[in-house]
């Protein structure tokens, strides 16, 4: 270990006792319960997944323990999606600043998820591969839910009550105007599948490559214009806990979020994440990779739990009480809505890099060894070799070119492709 590296290692290291009297400061003990299930149909062998329940966010602490959650959907074959579910949440970890407590940790996980997608995109491209991936990852920290995502795979919760949020967004040109305008200002050229004789045919696409998503890991030979930046949504549940259905398009082109929730309540998570699965299949046929995952957030006492399935309906009785019915649902609604089942921390889609990476008045120093790092792979860097990410930007009166974060040469150039600036230097035969 060379003497830099040795004094670098040694300035972050913070006592163990002292990163467990904070944690025990910032947190509730009285954490929620989490219990998960998974279920897949395979066609092309192209859908992975990861679930990891023993996280630490301080290393040897049991109480600062989180779960992640992921699925991607790999195209063009499965190469980028074996390498993303290996090695992403490394990747998003490691952007995170060492040594903070709970309340600071969830404050940077945002910003560091944008960082870790944009490395596996950057070192999977690399590997002259070109495959591509959806990436939808979920962290849970006690009631605390991030959420980040690239493509179509979708995440949706469902809380006590019956009330359905979706907390990604579809990165598909069909559906998305705002990404379609997007690729087309940075170089991309948006349009269907030509014929002979001239008709158009299928969704909306990018060319060069023909890709239907706006986003996504790998897909070098598409242009770098589809980026890896993923939208991050981060909430806070109530003490009644709720559900999570994470799942690729297999599932969400057969069913509705509202279907696929109300298919699986009162299911214990393994047996709704098959009934999820099941009910596609029913409703579809297998025409595509099908996964999802369910995990379930239950309050530490168990008082409050999943929602029974619902009666086979009695039809005189229906007619009898329906406006009754209407009427409950409409002021259960507002009761919902006045309790506040969720309280939003952070949304954010934007993909311009600058404005997501922020800047380093807003988060705690990547390092106290005086030494600049690159904010997405994570280098050291030369006092003059670092590049500010606000530099040249239009975007923020307040930004400094020489305010951090700093990107390597690497990176900046990656950032100034993903935004149109220069060729991405992608040729298609």
């Amino acid at each position: 270990m060379s003497s830099v590296e040795g004094r670098r290692h040694h300035q972050n290291l913070v006592p163990l006792a002292a990163l467990i009297s904070r944690e025990l400061k910032n947190e509730k003990m009285e954490k929620p319960t989490v219990r998960y299930g998974h279920a897949a149909q395979s066609r092309k062998g192209e859908d992975y997944f990861l679930i990891k329940t023993d996280g630490q966010r301080v290393p040897g602490n049991s109480s600062s323990t989180f779960s992640a959650f992921a699925i991607f959907d790999g195209h063009n074959g499965n190469a980028a999606a074996i390498y993303t579910r290996e090695n992403l949440l490394n990747h998003v970890l490691g952007a995170i600043p060492r040594g903070l407590g709970r309340e600071e940790w969830l404050q940077a996980l945002p910003r560091a998820l944008v960082a870790g997608f944009v490395k596996a995109d950057k070192d999977f491209q690399s590997r002259g591969e070109t495959s591509g991936t959806t990436a939808t990852v979920v962290i849970v920290d006690g009631w605390t839910v991030t959420v980040a995502s690239v493509g179509d795979s979708r995440c949706i919760l469902d809380t006590q009550g019956g009330a359905v949020s979706t907390l990604t967004v579809d990165h598909r040109l069909e559906e998305n105007v705002e990404e379609r305008e997007r690729v087309a200002a940075s170089g991309g050229e948006v349009g269907r599948l030509s014929i002979v004789g001239g008709a158009e045919i299928g969704p909306l696409r990018c060319w060069p490559g023909g890709l239907c998503l706006s986003r996504s890991i790998g897909d070098m030979d598409v242009g770098e214009f589809i980026v890896p930046i993923p939208y991050v949504k981060q909430v806070k549940l109530s003490n009644r806990g709720g559900r999570l259905i994470i799942a690729s398009d297999g599932i969400w082109d057969a069913l509705s979020s509202e279907e696929a929730a109300k298919s699986c309540r009162g299911l214990p998570a393994e047996l709704a994440a098959r009934q999820v699965v099941k009910e596609a299949l029913r409703s579809r046929g297998l025409k595509d990779d099908t996964t999802c995952i369910v995990v379930d957030i239950i309050p530490p006492d168990n008082s409050v739990q999943p929602s029974t399935p619902p009666k086979k309906p009695n039809k005189l009785r229906a007619l009898l009480f329906r406006k009754k019915s209407r009427d409950s649902a409409h002021k259960l609604s507002k009761k919902l809505s006045a309790v506040g089942i969720v309280e939003e921390l952070f949304e954010e889609g934007s993909a311009m890099l600058a404005e997501r990476l922020g800047n380093d008045e807003c988060v705690a120093q990547s390092t106290t060894s005086g030494l600049f790092m690159c904010a997405v792979c994570q280098v050291d860097l030369a006092p003059s070799e670092g590049i500010s990410v606000h530099a040249g930007s239009i975007f923020s009166m307040s930004s400094k070119p020489w305010q951090g974060p700093f990107l390597c040469s690497d990176c900046r150039n990656k950032k100034d492709a993903m935004e149109g600036k220069r060729p991405s230097g992608v040729r298609v035969a």
